[in-house]
């Protein structure tokens, strides 16, 4: 079990496979964090599909509008969506896209994220300085690397449920 040190900015995402444990990075990408918190708490990314993932690049997930696969599922919308939040300003930082980074989804507007994000399956630093890195996978990177590939994939994956650490 990986060591939690701040239970408040620790997310668990619970995978077919097993939990992935998120610490994210308040320091670096405060808005980020607390949007993910948010989002979390409300439970709105509970069975929301991994809807774009490229073996050996990312893996992507969180449109709470239109990827829950429990209603209103519809994987040629999937993507296109975000929360009912605003969306965030860019919280660019130094930080490497690494392997097992979040970084936060976004159109071609840099202050565009909202409630999607990618899990960086290898280092990706030909993003560094263009997306918001606000989190890293510090335990369960394998099940991570066993989400169903596609674009969309042709059975998606989900998050079955997705918590902060203090409240799990």
């Amino acid at each position: 079990m990986a060591e939690i040190k701040d239970p408040e900015n620790t997310i668990i995402i619970e995978l077919k496979d097993g939990p992935v444990t998120i610490e994210l990075l308040p320091d670096v990408a405060p808005k980020h964090a607390e949007r993910m918190k948010e989002l979390a708490r409300a439970g709105a990314y509970d069975n929301v599909a991994f809807h774009r993932v490229i073996d050996g690049f990312m893996a992507q997930t969180g449109d709470v509008q239109h990827a829950n696969m429990e209603k209103d599922y519809n994987p040629r919308r999937a993507g296109t969506g975000g929360s009912e939040l605003p969306d965030l300003p860019a919280e660019f930082s130094k930080l490497p896209h690494d392997r097992g980074t979040l970084g936060a989804a976004r159109s071609a507007n840099p202050n565009s994220a909202n409630s999607q994000f990618f899990i960086n399956f290898k280092d990706n630093h030909f993003l560094n300085g263009q997306y918001t890195v606000y989190g890293r996978v510090i335990e369960g990177m394998e099940h991570v690397d066993a989400i169903a590939k596609g674009e969309p994939p042709a059975n998606p994956d989900r998050m079955i449920s997705v918590k902060v650490a203090a409240d799990a």
